[in-house]
């Protein structure tokens, strides 16, 4: 199943990055680096590997995980009782055409409107654990997310293997229910993270779209001490400049030809 289409991300050329200040990422005891060294970059299945399966469902990061990610990228929303699921857009209608706001639904109603196609984060916290090298990126579109994303998390003793991902608005609230939490800030803008920004919620990773990402960047970056990841790639040669220009991790739609174009 191919996924969604989406509007194409503009990619301008960016602007000299500002530096961040020394020291800002968060604690390192609870931190397990899937890239042992530089040089070594991670493929991180873009909601599981939507061209085998549909997205954001069990298959779907089955498929990315059996094609070797080292991580699956996976967005979460809250049901009307607040049972962190699985799902990018804020209603049921792109993936399962159902043009209700799952906010509006409880997860027993969005089970039966998807014959059961939309997994909770337990689910799929499970279905990663079965995977020992692989980890989880949580994505959370909704910044009100995060509280209950960080409490399933933790109760599914996958600190190790789960770090989180998004704006600064769900990542500041990430922060706020875990303050040792392993985080990626996405950025998608020519202009780079305002310093207070970067100060308050202390990234592991700077999390960019492809299209911004310049050598002179990801130097930067790793000078600030910083590891850098770009998404959403789906071609060898956008993969073999990525690698070039020297970044950590790609989010992909296309997990065995990005690895093997690495």
């Amino acid at each position: 199943m191919r996924p969604a289409r989406r509007a194409a991300d503009p990619a301008p050329v960016p602007a000299p990055a500002e530096r961040a200040p020394a020291g800002q990422a968060p604690p390192a005891a609870r931190l397990t680096d899937p890239i042992p060294t530089r040089g070594q970059v991670a493929v991180i299945g873009h909601r599981g590997a939507p061209y085998e399966a549909r997205e954001n469902t069990l298959a779907s990061l089955r498929a990315a995980l059996e094609a070797g990610a080292d991580a699956v990228e996976i967005d979460v929303r809250l049901t009307a009782d607040r049972v962190p699921v699985l799902l990018h857009d804020a209603t049921l209608e792109r993936l399962w055409g159902h043009d209700r706001p799952l906010s509006s639904l409880t997860y027993g109603q969005a089970a039966e409107l998807t014959a059961g196609g939309v997994p909770t984060l337990r689910d799929a916290l499970a279905l990663t654990a079965k995977y020992p090298s692989a980890r989880a990126l949580i994505d959370l579109p909704d910044p009100a997310a995060a509280a209950a994303a960080v409490t399933e998390v933790r109760e599914s003793d996958a600190e190790a293997r789960a770090y989180y991902c998004g704006g600064g608005l769900s990542m500041l609230a990430v922060r706020a229910a875990d303050p040792a939490a392993e985080l990626a800030l996405s950025w998608c803008r020519t202009a780079p993270p305002r310093p207070e920004l970067l100060a308050r919620v202390r990234p592991r990773w700077l999390n960019y779209h492809f299209g911004l990402v310049t050598r002179d960047l990801v130097e930067r970056a790793h000078a600030d001490g910083y590891l850098f990841a770009a998404w959403t790639i789906d071609t060898p040669r956008a993969t073999r400049r990525l690698k070039r220009a020297g970044v950590d991790a790609v989010t992909t739609n296309r997990v065995a030809a990005i690895r093997a174009a690495l």
